[in-house]
């Protein structure tokens, strides 16, 4: 069946969903410039678990055998598709090593396929077996975007290899087997805008993970690897599943070991620390926020984090205002990301005006309640410009800008939207922002406004007690 179904769904956001879906050629493309392979070396599939799945189906299809680890999910699949008795159609392993060994095995086992389970290369430091593909056609690499990516639930991954070794895989695929919806969430999670967080994202789940190995080494043998799960030896299994239960903290029995998880949230876990008798962590929990914003003029990631100085990471395609920021969250003292994808090709404004939105929203939700904040802040001089900056945290937003420019561009950032990036940041941030500036040298006007509003906004995020700065008891 190929034709649309009669009327779309009642669904938000299901444009094209009354449609089956076609070969997922978009997908195929950003994956290839992800992985660092050709387009035809890529076969999207639905999550890794689904790559496995093909290669135990095209060995069942042909009576021939499969060597797998002893573990979840080969051993389910396995008994699902019976795998014959006969010569070896394939063998599966593990594999974040370097691609010598690979190599010297895929020459050993040809011309039975080499399936490489790479599920989490992303968080460690070995090179993919994806750069081997070209020289072997019986390697076949398998990629996820479930835990780097953070798209467990969406099931979506891939099979790299020569464009012949993937049609024999397409051979076994069901028909439409990467639905529509899956598609699109992993575009977009795939998209440019996403990278600098991404990145950022796994560095931190790695920096967790060895404070965990660290902490939990004092009290239990905890093994080597990699990713978000830390595998650990307990004397008594059972007695360390109920501990962990009670605080929350989701764990289960490999044979005698206990899978434990690795958040990027240092208080989950601390959570997971006092589980396990150990003394977490006094510091306080980060005052973080992320704001992710999808338009048709603009893709835009943008985190902070207010209790912590970097990184500071900026691309917008207008340098100018890659600087301006930058000014902001270092004056401001606070760690930003933010990348964005706009169409520079129209015009800078769109780009300037969302990313400007999107960082207000940022630090509204890493304020959260603004208990125990200064709320206000005050100043700056540069050369001969000055710019005074007035901050109230207060929930209500109320722009005020006062300053001219003489010069039009600066780079390619326009100078006019120097007032609108300040009222969306009041805007969206929930607060009075006043400016006025003042001086002849337009670039250092604009760099004193930004510079002056960094420095007042550190005043106000600064925390000095745990009560809401207001009579009223809340802002």
């Amino acid at each position: 069946m190929t034709l649309p179904a009669p009327y779309p769904p009642l669904v938000a956001g299901a444009d094209g969903l009354d449609a089956y879906p076609a070969a997922p050629a978009a997908l195929q493309t950003r994956m290839a410039q992800i992985y660092g392979v050709a387009a035809d070396q890529v076969l999207p599939v639905r999550g890794l678990t689904h790559g496995l799945e093909l290669v135990f189906r095209l060995a069942a299809r042909d009576g021939r055998s499969v060597e797998a680890p002893e573990a979840e999910p080969y051993t389910g699949l396995a008994r699902l598709y019976r795998a014959g008795e006969g010569d070896r159609a394939a063998v599966i392993i593990r594999a974040l090593g370097s691609p010598e060994a690979i190599a010297e095995m895929a020459e050993r086992v040809a011309p039975a396929l080499l399936v490489i389970d790479e599920g989490l290369i992303e968080f460690a430091d070995g090179t993919s077996a994806a750069t081997l593909i070209g020289d072997h056609a019986n390697l076949v690499v398998l990629r996820s975007l479930s835990l780097a990516y953070g798209l467990a639930g969406a099931r979506v991954g891939a099979a790299l290899g020569q464009p012949a070794t993937l049609a024999r895989l397409v051979e076994v695929v069901e028909p439409y087997a990467l639905p529509e919806p899956l598609v699109r969430l992993a575009i977009q999670a795939l998209d440019p805008s996403r990278m600098i967080e991404t990145a950022e994202r796994i560095a931190a789940v790695r920096r967790e993970r060895e404070r965990l190995v660290r902490e939990i080494g004092r009290v239990m043998v905890v093994e080597a690897g990699v990713g978000p799960i830390l595998m650990a030896r307990p004397s008594d299994i059972d007695t360390t599943l109920s501990e962990l239960a009670k605080y929350g903290v989701a764990a289960d029995r490999s044979g005698d070991r206990v899978r434990l998880p690795v958040s990027i949230r240092a208080e989950v876990n601390d959570r997971l620390l006092s589980a396990l008798g150990l003394a977490p962590s006094n510091a306080r929990a980060h005052r973080i926020g992320q704001a992710v914003r999808d338009t048709k003029e603009t893709r835009i990631v943008c985190a902070v984090d207010l209790d912590a100085t970097g990184p500071i990471k900026i691309e917008t395609g207008v340098g100018f205002f890659d600087h301006m920021l930058e000014q902001v969250a270092t004056h401001g003292g606070f760690s930003l990301r933010l990348q964005c994808e706009g169409d520079l090709h129209t015009d800078p404004h769109h780009t300037i005006e969302d990313s400007a939105i999107a960082l207000g929203q940022a630090l509204k939700q890493a304020l959260g309640e603004r208990r125990g904040i200064q709320r206000y802040g005050f100043v700056l001089a540069m050369d001969e410009a000055q710019a005074n900056v007035a901050i109230d945290l207060s929930g209500r937003p109320y722009p005020v800008f006062e300053g001219t420019f003489a010069t039009p561009f600066i780079g390619e950032y326009r100078t006019d939207l120097t007032a609108h990036v300040f009222r969306s940041l009041a805007e969206h941030l929930g607060a009075a922002i006043h400016i006025t500036v003042t001086g002849d040298d337009d670039h250092h006007k604009t760099e004193a406004a930004y510079k002056g509003f960094g420095r007042a906004l550190r005043q106000a995020i600064r925390v000095e007690g745990d009560a809401v700065p207001s009579t009223k008891g809340v802002l």
